[in-house]
């Protein structure tokens, strides 16, 4: 790469990044967000002068904007970017004298602290879909150890992003978004469960007061990383702003030896007029990586809300038989299938096909279902322990220990050390040797358990890093033995789900919960960060398993149709008419999983009590929608349609799309019989009378162009 100029502008997707290298100092980004248009080094150079604020009083006198690694021997009085100590000193390290080097779309710089004995690289990158990637790695060049505390990497926010919005949640709720003014001080949140966990902001945003899904201007970031982390908002009282994200490190849990490196956690930015901007990015993004998907997304069946613990072959073979009638593609083992596991007290980490329930062992029900033309997909949770186990009673040196034993336990289970190489290598052997034997398709990997106490036995030391180090190289191995092989990501639903394991999984499990009162806005605010085809999306009972709420068929089939499809109805129980019903439902979705998988998700900004979500195709021809009403409005009719992300220039025709039983007649406006063509531009700016529908129904539009 070409020696960086004194400043740099990086313009891709619709997205300008400015980046002042002056003064062999870190990199300080002046300015990222709505694309400058053509800049000149001249031009950027006023634009740099114009930067830079005025000396306030009692201030540092050396003002500048802030480098992407905050440094507090700079005057930086916020959080600082690295932190840690050498023997209590090297404190502060102050990195300087920067070797970049760029390219249109990266800069790299790399710096020292010669007094701390420390080098940090740091990489910019700006994709073609507009998403600023920050990465960093800090080397201790010291003939000392390093003690490091944390590093933290810093977007720029401008003055106009005053406003916060951020997801918490809980199990079988989660992603609940939450809004707040930015406050002179830090808003922080932090994971500390060893994953994202269940009230995880999967996506973390500041943007212009009432930013919505389709207007007003945001700023966003993810950290790529599925372990223990922060993610913050930083205002000073020197007017400056900033998103920051980094991996939190226990105490005394990672030590630099000389010589050694310590990579962080990729930070990804992305800017976007409208919510709607970001997640079209994001998608792009995900789409355009190599290991994203290729493959039509299999519709599947899984057993757990079916028979829970309860195997029985031939009622297990009788449920693959009726997977394969409806039109199912890849077929699901949930828990209960290995040696003891009756309830969820016992047995876990013995990873071995029950001799008790499966006498002839699993292999038969694998060969049926792949005879039918299914693929076979199982269940583990290979990070995980019971008490109650062969495994634990042969190895407790293998169990986390935070210096109380082993600790109290969640769900019965406990957390099996991966980073002792024994206990790695024990379960990898256990879980490929299964995967070859039955030809296994897919697995369901998940992670009930909090990492609350999560020291090495032995040691004492703090393993978080390790362990998620460790589960993405489980992941990773299997994957190279066996090609072809797809892992979802769950973790009691959604407690896992960030870049960092979707580099190495085909799925997310959004939430345990099946309730379509609730997956509407869950599969809404996880769908911002990751694109439907990655979202498991299932047809649960009528009567939710989680929740207790009814639902009609209707409304609990509208609200999977758009993601990764799946049923977990008991199909053997299923009557004819139902069966045919649902048999509608997946057509649809086979049908039309091309256009949800590939284009462009939107969503309108509306009322609290109705949604109108869509997917248009990415070359505008076609478009489906699909308005939800959730509880009783103020008004009758609920609302008028809006249709974002629709050519404006174009003609459509707007007509229902109704797999299942159509808008009632009296809650039917005029136009939806003969349906309507208009341009889409009058579809967004004027809209239409919207059907009057009961609280939890859903009706699907489908909008071509003519």
């Amino acid at each position: 790469m070409p020696l960086a100029p004194d400043i740099v502008h990086l313009r891709r997707g619709g997205v300008s990044v400015v980046v002042d290298l002056t003064d062999g100092r870190l990199p300080r980004i002046l300015h990222w967000g709505a694309d400058l248009g053509a800049l000149d080094h001249e031009q950027l150079a006023d634009l740099r002068s114009a930067t830079l604020p005025t000396i306030g009083d009692s201030a540092v006198t050396y003002p500048q904007p802030v480098p992407v690694i905050p440094q507090l021997a700079e005057g930086w009085l916020g959080r600082p970017g690295v932190t840690g100590n050498r023997g209590g000193r090297a404190f502060a390290p102050w990195f300087r004298d920067a070797a970049n080097t760029t390219t249109d779309d990266r800069v790299e710089s790399v710096a020292t602290d010669p007094d701390s004995a420390l080098r940090i690289a740091l990489r910019l990158d700006l994709s073609a879909e507009g998403v600023l990637s920050l990465s960093a790695e800090l080397r201790n060049d010291g003939t000392e150890p390093y003690a490091l505390d944390g590093v933290e990497l810093a977007l720029p926010l401008p003055d106009t992003a005053g406003e916060l919005l951020d997801l918490s949640g809980r199990w079988a709720l989660e992603r609940v978004p939450q809004r707040h003014p930015l406050p002179i001080g830090t808003w922080l949140r932090e994971s500390r469960g060893g994953k994202p966990g269940l009230d995880h902001s999967t996506i973390f945003a500041a943007g212009e007061a009432g930013f919505g899904f389709e207007r007003g201007a945001v700023w966003t970031a993810h950290l790529a990383w599925s372990g223990n982390q922060l993610l913050a908002a930083e205002r000073t009282p020197a007017g400056t702003r900033h998103l920051r994200a980094g991996e939190i490190l226990l105490s005394g849990e990672l030590t630099l030896q000389p010589g050694q490196s310590y990579a962080a956690p990729t930070v990804h930015g992305v800017w976007g007029d409208g919510l709607n901007e970001v997640t079209h990015r994001m998608h792009r993004m995900l789409r355009a990586r190599p290991a994203h998907p290729k493959s039509a997304r299999p519709v599947l069946s899984n057993t757990w809300e079916a028979v829970y613990f309860d195997h029985d072959l031939a009622k297990l073979r009788r449920f693959a038989e009726r997977s394969a009638d409806l039109g199912i593609e890849r077929f699901v083992l949930d828990d209960g299938w290995f040696t003891g596991r009756r309830d969820d007290t016992s047995s876990l980490g013995d990873w071995d096909v029950d001799p008790v329930v499966w006498p002839d062992g699993l292999d038969g029900l694998a060969d049926h279902v792949h005879g039918l033309g299914l693929q076979f997909g199982l269940w583990f949770e290979p990070e995980m322990v019971n008490l109650d186990s062969e495994l634990a009673r042969a190895h407790p040196d293998w169990i986390f220990d935070g210096g109380h034993g082993p600790g109290l336990p969640s769900r019965y289970q406990h957390v099996l050390d991966l980073g002792n190489p024994d206990a790695y290598a024990h379960v990898l052997g256990k879980v490929s040797a299964l995967v070859d034997r039955l030809g296994i398709d897919y697995i369901k990997w998940d992670h009930n358990r909090y990492l609350t106490d999560a020291g090495h036995s032995g040691s004492g030391r703090a393993g978080v890093h390790e362990q998620t180090l460790a589960a993405y190289a489980m992941m990773d191995e299997l994957r190279r033995r066996h090609p072809g092989l797809e892992i979802e990501s769950c973790a009691s639903g959604g407690g896992r789900i960030d870049l960092g394991v979707l580099h190495r999984t085909d799925r997310v499990w959004p939430s345990d919960c099946n309730d379509p009162h609730e997956r509407v806005d869950i599969q809404r605010w996880t769908g911002v960060l990751v694109p439907p085809e990655l979202q498991g999306t299932h047809i649960g009972a009528e009567d939710s398993h989680t929740t207790h709420r009814v639902a009609p068929l209707d409304f609990r089939a509208a609200t999977a149709f758009w993601g990764n499809l799946g049923v977990e109805l008991d199909l053997t129980e299923l009557d004819d008419d139902t069966f045919a019903h649902v048999r509608r439902w997946v057509d649809a979705h086979k049908q039309h999983r091309s256009l949800l998988h590939t284009g462009r998700t939107v969503r309108a900004d509306t009322g609290a009590d109705v949604r109108l979500d869509g997917v248009v195709a990415v070359d505008g021809s076609e478009a489906i929608f699909g308005f939800t009403v959730l509880s009783r409005t103020a008004t009758w009719p609920p609302a008028r349609l809006r249709f974002p992300g629709l050519d404006p220039e174009r003609r459509y025709r707007v007509t229902e799309f109704a797999p299942g039983v159509p808008v009632p007649a009296g809650q039917r406006p005029p136009w939806l019989d003969a349906g309507v063509r208009t341009t889409g531009r009058a579809l967004h700016v004027h809209g239409l009378e919207a059907p009057s529908l009961d609280p939890d129904r859903t009706v699907l539009f489908r909008i071509e162009a003519v």
